[in-house]
């Protein structure tokens, strides 16, 4: 297969945007439980974050291995169709049961979860779509593994802490088979060199979560402003709005725009890929909690109800930008000073932000990326032609 060749599978992928919009639900269903987590009276809340931040990894890991395959299969194969029917209907009935998944209907989401993990390669299979078939059976086997302590964790510890361990131990072993290649006795493991992957296609599917990610913030800051129409709503939900546009403005200035043609260009697009796949979800994260922050503030615009707010208004926008310069360096080998001064400053007006309205923190920060969007674009006109193209910088860091 040739790079022409893979840029050919790139067009007929309607099956996948109807796959983003489910996963518009997915991640509304995430900030709903965010906010729970963060609103409900609970002498310990760690451990709720905690398991919201379990089903968030569970639920990338899913999107993750659809994005691969339908990066290294025509999706227009009727096999291929299948798959990405299967990841739909299975991360719709996941969404659905995701607020009680630590309650009555984990049994519910755990089932469903390794139904679709199972079912991907198990397709790939019996379609005889895959040439080196063991590279599907070995997915397989270690589908197969962790669905032990998925289905375990479910069925015998309804109410018990104990599920959330067995979850933490089923998704780890479904990362780290993904990260080593899913070595298997025998059939030894994949090498990430040797995935025949549309190196594009998979930055694409990175900026289309991206702007998934945008569009759930901006949903939920409307959802919430609407639910009540009062003018001291008017000011957080334009702020909201603002940190939104901003956002979308710093992930997709250079580094994010270019990474199809980072990633295309380099001799194995897989290895610059599964890094994007780690990164993206840094980001995605900070994107969420910024806007479950903003959702919190458009509820309580002046009276501090709970100091861990400001972990989310401020600590989302700090992981979006460790998330972003991360990025900017894998492109560029890189990282730019403004990046670096915003997350410093986040951190500094931090202390000072705690006794103040919630407003004011989620002003304060949204204003922090307004100073870095603008640097950008001061420095991108001063030097339009300062940032190395990233074949070059790429290849040289390799």
């Amino acid at each position: 297969m040739t790079v022409g060749g893979l840029r050919g599978l790139l067009r007929g992928r309607e099956g996948e945007l109807l796959l983003d919009l489910v996963y518009v639900f997915a991640l509304t269903q995430i900030s709903e439980r965010l906010i729970v987590d963060l609103t409900t009276q609970r002498h310990v809340v760690l451990p709720e974050l905690g398991q919201t931040a379990l089903l968030l990894q569970a639920l990338w890991l899913t999107w993750i291995r659809a994005a691969i395959v339908t990066s290294a299969f025509d999706p227009q194969k009727p096999a291929i169709r299948l798959v990405l029917i299967l990841v739909m209907f299975g991360t719709m009935i996941m969404a659905v049961t995701l607020p009680f998944a630590f309650g009555d209907r984990g049994v519910v989401f755990a089932v469903t979860y390794v139904a679709v993990q199972l079912g991907k390669p198990l397709v790939i299979l019996l379609g005889r779509y895959d040439p080196a078939w063991h590279n599907s059976a070995r997915a397989l086997y270690w589908a197969a593994a962790s669905a032990v302590p998925w289905i375990a964790g479910a069925v015998l510890f309804p109410q018990s802490p104990a599920r959330g361990v067995l979850w933490t131990l089923a998704l780890a072993l479904d990362y780290t088979g993904l990260v080593l290649g899913w070595p298997v006795p025998k059939l030894g493991r994949t090498r990430i060199e040797d995935w025949m992957l549309a190196g594009e296609h998979i930055a694409e599917r990175c900026q289309q979560f991206i702007v998934i990610a945008l569009g759930e913030t901006i949903l939920l800051t409307g959802l919430t402003f609407a639910d009540q129409f009062t003018p001291d709503r008017v000011a957080p939900s334009v702020v909201a709005f603002a940190s939104t546009m901003l956002m979308w403005r710093i992930y997709f200035h250079r580094a994010g725009a270019v990474l199809p043609a980072a990633i295309e260009a380099i001799p194995s697009p897989a290895r610059l890929g599964r890094s994007a796949f780690h990164t993206h979800l840094i980001i995605v994260t900070g994107i969420l909690a910024t806007g479950v922050g903003h959702a919190l503030v458009i509820h309580h615009p002046v009276l501090h109800e709970d100091p861990l707010w400001l972990a989310v208004v401020l600590g989302g926008p700090a992981l979006f930008l460790a998330g972003r310069a991360r990025l900017e360096y894998e492109v560029f080998a890189r990282v730019s000073a403004s990046r670096i001064v915003g997350l410093l400053a986040l951190a500094a007006l931090a202390p000072v932000m705690v006794r103040l309205p919630p407003l004011v923190a989620t002003s304060t920060a949204t204003i922090v990326l307004a100073g870095i969007a603008a640097w950008d674009t001061v420095r991108e006109r001063k030097h339009p032609g300062e940032a190395p193209s990233p074949p070059h910088s790429t290849r040289q860091r390799r």
